[in-house]
């Protein structure tokens, strides 16, 4: 039996292994509402107390948990139902998301307008695993040119030093 701390989503096809599946979508979205909340708080909210603190990171971490188990239980209950592994079941998970998140936001308008996005997302990431190709490429592939400010070996200086005008003291 497989670690939940070690459960991936793609470990096993769709429309088995339901709870390695759905603590594999959670702990990415507890990552990401808690990385969102604590974003919020240093940066906006500013909250005074241990409670109004804790209120804001699962103000985001909480809803970010609804629609990834959303997502997940919809597209395995498709899976189930029709009997297919196919694109469809990834728009239907993607909806019962963007749900969560319309009610999340209290904005209907914003719940269809993520429906409709995270379709599209979806369809292409169930695309890219059934013909191969990476949706979101790895940064090993990318190779430095230039390096970067933090580099000590490169001079980024505009000019050239001045000469200088001291001396040692001894004339």
């Amino acid at each position: 039996m497989q670690s939940f701390l070690t459960a991936q989503y793609y470990a096993k096809p769709d429309g088995e292994d339901y709870s390695g599946k759905m603590f594999a979508t959670n702990r990415y979205a507890l990552q990401a509402g808690f990385a969102a909340g604590v974003f919020d708080v240093i940066m906006y909210s500013h909250p005074k107390g241990y409670l109004p603190t804790l209120s804001r990171l699962a103000w985001y971490a909480g809803p970010a948990v609804g629609m990834a188990s959303a997502f997940t239980t919809a597209t395995y209950a498709a899976t189930k139902l029709r009997g297919k592994d196919d694109k469809l079941n990834y728009a239907i998970g993607s909806c019962a998301a963007a749900g969560v998140f319309g009610a999340w936001q209290r904005n209907a308008v914003a719940g269809w307008s993520m429906c409709i996005f995270f379709s599209i997302a979806g369809a292409l990431k169930k695309l890219s695993i059934e013909e191969g190709w990476r949706f979101i490429p790895e940064n090993s592939l990318r190779t430095r040119v230039w390096g970067s400010e933090k580099t000590a070996r490169n001079d980024w200086t505009l000019f050239p030093d001045m000469e200088k005008g001291w001396t040692t003291g001894k004339d």
